[in-house]
C-alpha cells in the first residue's frame, strides 16, 4: 500500500503552493504539524519556490525537503484557467517465477502474475487489478472502481472497491497500518479520506459505494459496502448449524483445502463520518456496523481467544479530533464497541524551537476490542490488548548533525502469541545522522528490544522468561551527481538469553546512464547469523508498487540487480534476478527468484 500510494505521488505531484492542508495531507507520510507549517508558510509568506525552502520550515530538515521532493509540485495553480479533460492510461504488468521452486501439491503453476489498469478524464478515474499467487489455476483476485472527484459539495464519489479512513483509525482504516516509528518526526495523524482500492489484499477493503460531502466547514462520508470474506467453517454439534471459526487473511488459494476457504463468509458493513472544522480545531463522530452471513465462533478453548468476538453484529462508535496551539499539535480517538470496550489513543507533538521536535504518543486498547476495519497505532497487529507509551525527540545538535531517541513501553493485559501470561514489552533506539555536504549521509543507529516470552525449562505450565536484542547498524551513502550512488552497510546483532549473533555487511550501487535511457540497481551483500533469533532485515529496490524486505538468516549471501529501461515516452520494461546462498555443513542451498515488469502509458 506505501509503494502503491508513493507511485500515485509521482504520476500526480502534491501541489504545496495551494496552501490547502486537504491537497498537502496527500502526503500520508507527514503529519499534521508539518501540514499545517506548509500552508501557513505559503499563507504568510507567498509561493515556495525551491525545497532548501521547505527545510526551513518549523517541523522539516533538508533529509525531510529532500524525501518530499519527487512528490510535489512547486508551480502556483492556475484556478481561472479553463479545465482541460484529458484521458490517461496506465497499464503495469508482473510476471514474477521461481527457477528450480516447485510444489506437487499446489493446483497451479509456480509463477506469480498481476495486471493493473488505471486510468483518468479530468475529474474521473477508474481502475481495475487482477492477481494469480503462486500455486494457484486462474487469476483468484479481480478488483475494480470508478471515481469521481470534485470541488463543491460532492468532493468524492466512489463505485466499486474502496478504501476509507477517518481520524486515527481506530474504528474505521482499510489503508496503511500507522506503525510506531521510534525516531520519526512525528506521527501520521488524523486522516479523513476515502480513496479507490486498487491494492492485491483480498480481504480488508470495502466493496459498494462511498461518496464525501462538503459543506463550509463541514463534511461528512458515508460508506456501504457487501463483500465476501475467506474464512474457516465450522459445524455445530449436531451439525444443524454452521459458523466461522476464524478469517483467513493471506489471500492464497493454491490446495483444496484454502479453496473452500474462499469468500466463505459474506460481510455487509456501513457507516458514516462526520468532520467539524473551527480554525485550527477538527472534531468528528464515526460510526460503523459489520453484519456476517454466518456467526462468528472462535475456538475460546485456546485462552488467547476468549475475548475475541463472537457473533453476527459489530458495532463502534468512536470520537476524534486534532487541534494545533501554536507550536503544540494535539490529536486523538475514542472508540467503543457495543457500550462493551474500548479504544483510546492520543498524541502530542512539541516544537519548542526549529532545531528541536518532541513526540508523545499514548494507547490503551482493552482486551476484547474488536473494529474489523479499524487499524491504530500501536506495536501488535490488532487494536486490542496493549496499553503504552511511546515518547521521542529529534535534535538539531549542530550543522547538519541531527541526533533522535525514543523508546516505547507497551504492556499486554491479557496473553498474546508466544506468551501465556500479561506481559510488557520495551523498544529504545538512537540515531546519529550527519551529512557534512550535500553528496554524502552518515547514519549510525542503535536499537534495544526486550519482551517477555513463554520458557520451556518447565513441564506443564509454561514459565516465563525476558529475551531481548541489541543491534548495532552504521550506514555511509555517497552520490556521485545524479548517475553513480554507492551505499555501504554494516549491522550487528546480538540476542539474550540464547546468546545468538548475528553479522551482515552489504554493498549497494544504484547508476543512471546518461546517453542511454536505462538505470541499473545492484546489492551484494555477507551475512552470518547463528540461527533465526538473530535474523536480519534488510530493505531492497524492486519493482514499482512492489517491494522487498527479506529477513536474513544463518549464513550466506544475497544479491539481486534490477534493470530498468525506458522506452521511448509510453514504456518503461524492468527485469529483477535476485539469488540467496545458503550455507550448511558441506552443502549449499541455492534460492533464485526472475521479475518481470512492463509498464505502459499514454
Amino acid at each position: 500500500m506505501y509503494n502503491e500510494q508513493l507511485y500515485e505521488l509521482i504520476e500526480n505531484p502534491v501541489n504545496i503552493n495551494s496552501a490547502d492542508e486537504p491537497e498537502i495531507s496527500r502526503l500520508f507520510f507527514l503529519s499534521d504539524f508539518q501540514v499545517k507549517a506548509l500552508a501557513d508558510h505559503v499563507n504568510n509568506t507567498g509561493r515556495i519556490v525551491s525545497i532548501y525552502e521547505i527545510s526551513a520550515i518549523p517541523g522539516f530538515d533538508r533529509h525531510t525537503a529532500e524525501m518530499i521532493s519527487p512528490f510535489i509540485d512547486l508551480s502556483v495553480p492556475d484556478k481561472k484557467a479553463p479545465s482541460v479533460i484529458r484521458f490517461h492510461n496506465n497499464m503495469l504488468s508482473n510476471l514474477i517465477i521461481k527457477p528450480g521452486e516447485s510444489d506437487t501439491t499446489d493446483l497451479g503453476s509456480s509463477i506469480k502474475s498481476l495486471i493493473k489498469y488505471r486510468f483518468s478524464a479530468g475529474r474521473y478515474s477508474g481502475a481495475f487489478t487482477t492477481e494469480k499467487d503462486a500455486g494457484e489455476k486462474i487469476f483468484d483476485f479481480c478488483s475494480g472502481n470508478i471515481a469521481f472527484t470534485g470541488e463543491g459539495v460532492l468532493r468524492k464519489i466512489i463505485a466499486g472497491d474502496y478504501s476509507a479512513r477517518f481520524g486515527q483509525g481506530l474504528n474505521v482504516n482499510t489503508g496503511m497500518r500507522t506503525g510506531l516509528l521510534l525516531t520519526s518526526q512525528g506521527y501520521p495523524a488524523s486522516r479523513n479520506e476515502i480513496r479507490p482500492y486498487t491494492s492485491t489484499g483480498e480481504n480488508n477493503f470495502f466493496r459498494g459505494i462511498a461518496a464525501q460531502l462538503s459543506f463550509k466547514k463541514t463534511e461528512i462520508a458515508f460508506y456501504f459496502s457487501h463483500n465476501n470474506n475467506d474464512a474457516t467453517i465450522k459445524a455445530s454439534a449436531d451439525s444443524s448449524t454452521f459458523y466461522a471459526e476464524s478469517f483467513y487473511e493471506s489471500g492464497i488459494h493454491n490446495s483444496s483445502s484454502l479453496i473452500q476457504k474462499k469468500d466463505a463468509v459474506s460481510e455487509t458493513s456501513f457507516g458514516t463520518n462526520l468532520l467539524f472544522g473551527f480554525r485550527n480545531f477538527k472534531t468528528g463522530l464515526c460510526y460503523s456496523e459489520s453484519r456476517f452471513s454466518k456467526p462468528v465462533m472462535p475456538d475460546i478453548r485456546d485462552p488467547e481467544n476468549l475475548f475475541c468476538f463472537n457473533g453476527t453484529i459489530n458495532r463502534t462508535l468512536s470520537a476524534h479530533y486534532s487541534t494545533l496551539i501554536k507550536r503544540m499539535l494535539l490529536s486523538g480517538e475514542l472508540a467503543i464497541n457495543d457500550l462493551k470496550s474500548y479504544a483510546f489513543v492520543h498524541g502530542v507533538t512539541l516544537r519548542p524551537s526549529d532545531r528541536l521536535s518532541i513526540n508523545f504518543l499514548y494507547r490503551d486498547y482493552s482486551p476484547n476490542f474488536e473494529s474489523f476495519h479499524g487499524s491504530g497505532p500501536g506495536s501488535s497487529s490488532s487494536n486490542s490488548n496493549e496499553r503504552g507509551i511511546l515518547g521521542n525527540f529529534i535534535f538539531e545538535a549542530a550543522k547538519h548533525l541531527f541526533i533522535s531517541a525514543g523508546c516505547d513501553f507497551s504492556k499486554s493485559p491479557w496473553l498474546r502469541y508466544m506468551c501465556s501470561y500479561p506481559a510488557y514489552s520495551r523498544r529504545t533506539e538512537v540515531k546519529l545522522n550527519y551529512n557534512p555536504i550535500e553528496n554524502i549521509d552518515l547514519l549510525l543507529t542503535y536499537n534495544i528490544r526486550c519482551k517477555l516470552t513463554d520458557s520451556d525449562d518447565h513441564s506443564g505450565i509454561p514459565g516465563i522468561e525476558e529475551s531481548s536484542s541489541h543491534w548495532l547498524k552504521g550506514q555511509v551513502k555517497y552520490r556521485f551527481d545524479d548517475m553513480l550512488t554507492l551505499t555501504t552497510r554494516a549491522d550487528y546483532r546480538t540476542t539474550d538469553p540464547s546468546g545468538s549473533t548475528g553479522i551482515l555487511f552489504l554493498q549497494d550501487i544504484v547508476l543512471t546512464f546518461r546517453n542511454i535511457p536505462v538505470s541499473l540497481w545492484a546489492r551484494y551483500c555477507i551475512f552470518n547469523t547463528d540461527d533465526w533469533e538473530s535474523r536480519i532485515y534488510t530493505y531492497e529496490n524492486d519493482l514499482l508498487q512492489s517491494f522487498s524486505i527479506p529477513a536474513l538468516s544463518g549464513k550466506g549471501t544475497r544479491s539481486y540487480l534490477m534493470a530498468k529501461w525506458e522506452i521511448g515516452k509510453m514504456a518503461e520494461l524492468r527485469i529483477r534476478y535476485s539469488n540467496t546462498t545458503l550455507e550448511s555443513g558441506n552443502n549449499t542451498d541455492e534460492k533464485d527468484e526472475l521479475k518481470f515488469q512492463v509498464r505502459l502509458w499514454f
